[in-house]
């Protein structure tokens, strides 16, 4: 299971519309709306990194008014010797 944080910018007005619409992305696990640089977070998960791309690239920065995206794939914590530590 590949995971991912995207953090994605909208035109000003259309937070809510653009937030209603990634909730109903397949894949996507969570969303929120933030104060700061970007207007929403959202977590991703997929199978694959080919269809965490088709996520990503085919249907959320398809989305109308979404403006940018950028995209953080989640580490193993197993690869970083980090096991033991429980989220």
């Amino acid at each position: 299971m590949v995971r991912a944080i995207v953090l994605i910018n909208v035109e000003i007005g259309y937070e809510g519309e653009v937030l209603n619409s990634i909730r109903k992305v397949e894949g996507v696990i969570e969303a929120l709306a933030v104060y700061g640089n970007y207007d929403i977070v959202a977590k991703v998960e997929a199978g694959s990194i080919e269809k965490l791309n088709q996520i990503i690239t085919g249907k959320i920065r398809k989305i109308e008014n979404v403006k940018s995206t950028q995209t953080m794939i989640v580490v193993d914590e197993r690869s970083l010797g980090l096991e033991w530590i429980r989220t």
